[in-house]
């Protein structure tokens, strides 16, 4: 159950995404270019600060709104739900929980105000759902650390407000063997750090995605992020917080190919009647319907134990797996119903269809979740 002050977010955000995004969204979709003016009145609006407390300068709301948020962005436009999602989850999460007094009085106040953007460099290409597997590495010298490796499908990483991105690296062996890992912050700028050209991708096309390539670059031992050897735990810690964030968007985009469906099953006409009075086309919305209620209500869940704190890890997993599932049949039935106005680039509904299969591989892919949630069943 929403709060009077929850549904009252939610409605101002369904509003301006509405009145704001979708209007523009196929425009800068085709352009490929994140609009820095929408995130700026994102920005306006609280939505990067909303879990954050007013101290920093955020709203001093929970986690839940947060998601609300995501969700009512990602109804018309999963690129700029994803750009908030990560921006906040994997940005900025990691910096206020783990960063010292000096980073957070440093970094964020732009990144809560939606000035800046920061990114969440974990990804490579032999350490994906394989964290552990990170080559990156940092070595100290004296004051400094010296990072060399590279990172893949990095969000929020080149666009022109990143102020920085967080690193995971190698800094030494455990006595088992296992890579000891360690998290620093690497200002946008640094010598030696370059972001690649941004990927050409199916969907998500506004979002901004990059490979990072880290050549002797040298940061301050400042600049480390929590204490060393405690990287993947506090890494993963934020992955689990993003994954119910993100399960909110892919409740968005279910949402939002059923809206759409609905609309069309009710003015588009064929021998005379809505084609939503033919039988079939009403199950498919039904269904449709029943899937976008239940990704909610997975993600509620998930919200509502991590702010309660306690453990969330299998309902972040399942609110991800249902989510995601319900997009990506949302999306197709929302085309099929559409027709050959549904295979338009120009349609949310084809914009959905192509931006939602990344939904099953982005934070922990579906089998992540499966593995996830078999070890919380003592099954693995």
């Amino acid at each position: 159950m929403l709060t009077d002050e929850q549904t009252k977010l939610y409605d101002e955000v369904c509003r301006f995404a509405d009145e704001v995004v979708a209007p523009r969204a196929y425009d800068y979709d085709t352009k490929r270019e994140l609009p820095v003016d929408i995130i700026a009145q994102m920005g306006d609006l609280g939505l990067f600060g909303l879990p954050f407390p007013v101290e920093y300068g955020g709203q001093g709301k929970d986690y839940v709104s947060l998601c609300l948020a995501v969700e009512a962005i990602s109804r018309v436009d999963q690129s700029l739900g994803v750009t908030l999602e990560a921006g906040v989850g994997l940005g900025i999460v990691p910096v206020y929980r783990h960063g010292s007094d000096e980073q957070k009085e440093r970094w964020l106040p732009d990144l809560l105000a939606g000035r800046a953007l920061a990114g969440f460099g974990l990804t490579e290409q032999g350490a994906g759902s394989d964290a552990g597997a990170t080559a990156t590495t940092a070595v100290r010298e004296g004051d400094e650390w010296v990072i060399n490796g590279s990172k893949q499908f990095i969000t929020n990483s080149g666009t022109p407000i990143t102020s920085l991105v967080t690193v995971t690296a190698v800094t030494g062996r455990k006595p088992d063997g296992r890579p000891e890992l360690t998290c620093f912050v690497v200002p946008s700028g640094t010598p030696g750090f370059e972001v690649g050209p941004a990927y050409d991708k199916v969907g998500w096309h506004t979002s901004d995605t990059h490979p990072l390539t880290f050549t002797d670059v040298r940061v301050p031992h400042s600049a480390m992020l929590g204490e060393q050897g405690r990287g993947y735990a506090n890494f993963l810690r934020a992955l689990d917080e993003g994954r119910v964030a993100f399960a909110a968007l892919c409740a968005g985009a279910a949402l939002g190919c059923y809206e759409q469906a609905l609309a069309r099953a009710k003015e588009r006409k064929v021998f005379g009647e809505p084609i939503g009075h033919n039988q079939h086309v009403a199950f498919m919305l039904g269904r449709m319907q029943a899937r976008a209620h239940s990704a909610r209500l997975a993600w509620m869940d998930a919200a509502q134990k991590l702010v309660a704190g306690v453990p969330f890890k299998a309902e972040a997993s399942l609110a991800k797996l249902i989510g995601s599932e319900a997009a990506m049949a949302n999306a197709h039935d929302a085309s099929q119903i559409w027709g050959g106005y549904g295979f338009l680039n120009e349609n949310a509904v084809a914009r959905h269809y192509r931006d939602a299969k990344v939904l099953e591989i982005g934070e922990g892919t579906t089998e992540v979740q499966l593995m996830v949630l078999a070890r919380e069943m003592g099954l693995a």
